[in-house]
């Protein structure tokens, strides 16, 4: 098994963190066009969409990159070995990238201003121990899943933590720097004002240190094998070596070699 080339892999980020924000942001929108006035309903139509969509997008880009479309699971993922720092540090401006154009795609579809700062503000203690607890979940569900064995669950696993954290969390569960840039430039229900940016950023910094140190106590036989099928496995596998490439010779040929060699070769002595 090797690794799949780093530009692909930062394609994938990229392109995964444009559709995460393009999801979050545009349904956001819709859901305020579809339910004027019913906060409850407009959060809930949000929240679905966000859990079966992010659900779909680690499917179609998990086996390339890992699906990590978050700094924060890729800088802890670094941390148990799994993924490099090198590799770390280009996948964050990769997510950041993707998720401020996830914000302009999304506007552009609903037909509002392509850029446009919100000016929703977010920022107080209950919010910053929200985005601590729903940051520092998330990371143990991802590892939890590695750890155990059973990566290939971690997508829906992944989807249905966050549509739940939509609702048990105060700050609906941003979880991701990268998403909570993205979400600034959006002047619509699932935006940020630049002022929240960072206590949101700051406290899902915090949950990742936290995540880090539970699964640590939890599962201490993480190892860099673990980590790296995080979120889902994402290797290509090798080509073999041309001696392996031969094919083995079958039960028939072995017996009638053994009968008479010649036949094989065509050329059976009279």
């Amino acid at each position: 098994m090797g690794e799949v080339n780093l530009w692909r892999r930062l394609g994938a980020e990229y392109l995964g963190s444009l559709f995460l924000a393009a999801l979050v942001i545009g349904s956001g929108i819709a859901a305020q066009r579809l339910s004027p006035g019913d906060i409850g309903l407009q959060l809930f139509e949000n929240a679905s969409a966000t859990a079966a969509g992010l659900f779909a997008i680690i499917l179609m880009f998990g086996p390339v990159s890992g699906g990590h479309f978050n700094p924060v699971v890729s800088i802890v993922d670094a941390a148990f070995g799994g993924l490099s720092w090198r590799d770390a540090a280009a996948y964050v401006p990769a997510q950041v990238a993707g998720c401020v154009s996830g914000a302009v795609v999304a506007n552009a579809m609903f037909s509002l201003k392509v850029l446009e700062l919100s000016t929703k503000h977010r920022a107080s203690a209950a919010h910053f121990l929200a985005e601590v607890v729903a940051t520092a979940g998330l990371l143990l569900v991802i590892f939890a899943l590695a750890r155990s064995g059973r990566p290939r669950s971690t997508p829906a696993a992944v989807g249905a933590y966050i549509g739940a954290a939509y609702f048990f969390t105060s700050s609906t569960s941003f979880a991701n720097p990268a998403i909570t840039v993205g979400r600034t430039f959006s002047n619509s229900f699932a935006g940020i004002a630049p002022t929240s940016v960072p206590t949101f950023v700051a406290a899902q910094v915090v949950g990742g240190v936290v995540a880090f140190a539970a699964i640590r106590v939890l599962y201490p036989g993480v190892t860099p094998v673990d980590a790296a099928d995080v979120l889902v496995p994402h290797h290509v596998q090798q080509p073999p070596d041309d001696v392996s490439c031969a094919a083995a010779p079958t039960e028939g040929h072995v017996l009638l070699q053994t009968a008479n060699p010649a036949l094989l070769d065509g050329q059976e002595k009279r």
